[in-house]
């Protein structure tokens, strides 16, 4: 990945609204670089397209990058080709733009990995071929190397052959999970490159697999100790296979802690052998979010040199599970190769509670009032408050039915926006999360994208009338 040269000026592209607080934010976060601000003849930043912008602004000689609001609409290419400089959309929220710049040189090298993910379709015999296809596109898109196809063990699958050979043409790599030697006799015919798994008890088949470019999965027997796996690395290696052991991690409860250990057993008495762990054995029988447990595992995996996890999406608090191993493995991977904490330069694996809550204080929000010229709605949280004010009112409360009531608003559209708005300001109180108003709460790697342009459709149509539009934090 090429660097990014540090900027020496910036400019930061604001409306009328957002002007003093960008500028509060700017002199406070003591920056590396010379900052200026341009303010454009608009009330609210956020209503700003690119190409209006690039009609509106002007350039001081010597900036190096023009940083424009998060929601605007458009792309950066239309400023950046009239002025030749490189411009950059920032965070949705200007109270972020210290923590934006401060991000920036882990963002210049973060993303490289050196773990594959193995997803698993679980018992694929009970599936059609086009649902077989379907959740296979999908793991793939989500960030998965092999495509997994789970057997169910003393069920027949007589289309085994032609779904490995469709996913194979599709440009998916196929591993088969099964210790049934016809089985995997016929995956490996049609395509599939990675077998799990072997043991003492399928040898017969690993002799058939040398000089296939196929890999293997090496376990021990079943019930039995890790040293029950030394016959079956020993065959392996004498055929010349590439395996991977997996030493079995156990749910919680039935000897997990000892399964950790076995792993880094493993590590010491093999120490350049590949190495793969099954994680759905923790994430399918835990009930928690699969986010959290996801990272911790990846991280054991990646200070141990795992090298290959293998998932699964059943119950539905592992959903997800592809994608969130796939952030997991980026931000491990840059912790552990770059000795740092992985805090602070990927938050999508936090998905429930926000990495920082942004809040305005009653002072700056009667501030803000005091600026305020039109009768559009702003609404504010803090950690346990909401704000609603325009130019008149100002009303501050925990319930919302009594917070609208003091609204005096009746007409159906404007209504059913501000319920909608303040039903979103609890719920980001009650789980801790920083509300925004018209965009969306931030749900980390699962956050939906914000619909700015329909935002602002809506407030042309309703032009002069009670908009509620207009937060000031929008840069």
């Amino acid at each position: 990945m090429t660097a990014v040269r540090a900027p020496s000026r910036v400019l930061f592209v604001t409306g009328k609204l957002a002007e003093p607080a960008l500028r509060s934010t700017l002199a406070s976060m003591k920056a590396p670089f010379a900052a200026e601000v341009a303010m454009l003849p608009i009330t609210v930043a956020a209503l700003m397209t690119t190409e209006w912008i690039a009609k509106h602004l002007e350039i001081p000689d010597g900036t190096d990058l023009v940083l424009i609001p998060g929601l605007c609409e458009g792309a950066t290419e239309s400023i950046s080709d009239r002025f030749t400089v490189r411009v950059e959309k920032g965070p949705r929220d200007l109270r972020e733009i210290p923590e934006y710049f401060g991000q920036a040189a882990a963002r210049e090298d973060y993303g490289a990995w050196d773990i594959e993910i193995i997803a698993e379709i679980n018992n694929a015999p009970r599936l059609s071929r086009e649902e077989i296809m379907r959740e296979a596109l999908r793991f793939r898109d989500s960030g998965a190397d092999y495509v997994d196809i789970g057997c169910t063990p003393g069920r027949a699958f007589p289309a085994l052959g032609p779904v490995v050979r469709e996913l194979v043409a599709a440009g998916i790599k196929v591993s088969i999970d099964t210790f049934n030697s016809d089985e995997i006799r016929t995956a490996v015919d049609a395509g599939a490159t990675l077998v799990l798994s072997i043991n003492g008890s399928n040898l017969d088949v690993a002799r058939e697999l040398a000089g296939r470019g196929v890999r293997v999965v090496a376990l021990p027997d079943f019930g039995a100790p890790l040293e029950t796996i030394e016959p079956t690395l020993e065959l392996l290696t004498e055929l010349k296979i590439p395996f991977l052991i997996d030493p079995i991690i156990e749910p919680i409860g039935f000897g997990f802690m000892a399964s950790l250990e076995r792993y880094a057993v493993s590590r010491r008495r093999w120490p350049n052998a590949e190495m793969m762990m099954g994680v759905g054995n923790i994430t399918e029988l835990t009930a928690a979010d699969s986010t959290g447990i996801n990272a911790i595992l990846i991280a054991i995996c990646q200070e141990l040199g795992v090298r290959a996890v293998l998932t699964t999406e059943v119950i539905p608090w592992a959903h997800g599970s592809v994608r969130e191993i796939d952030v997991a493995r980026r931000l491990m991977h840059h912790a552990v190769t770059k000795k740092l904490p992985p805090k602070r330069v990927d938050d999508r694996l936090v998905t429930i509670k926000d990495p920082k809550i942004l809040e305005y204080g009653e002072a700056e929000l009667r501030e803000l009032q005091s600026r305020i010229t039109d009768p559009n709605f702003r609404i504010f949280t803090d950690r346990s408050t909401i704000t609603v004010l325009n130019r008149e009112l100002f009303v501050r409360g925990t319930d919302i039915q009594e917070i609208f009531a003091q609204l005096g608003v009746d007409e159906p559209t404007h209504a059913f926006y501000l319920g909608k708005e303040l039903a979103k300001a609890k719920l980001a109180i009650t789980l801790g999360k920083t509300y925004r108003q018209e965009g969306s709460l931030s749900w980390g790697y699962l956050t939906p994208p914000d619909d700015v342009k329909s935002e602002h459709v809506k407030l042309t149509q309703r032009s002069r009338r009670a908009a509620p539009r207009g937060d000031p934090s929008s840069a």
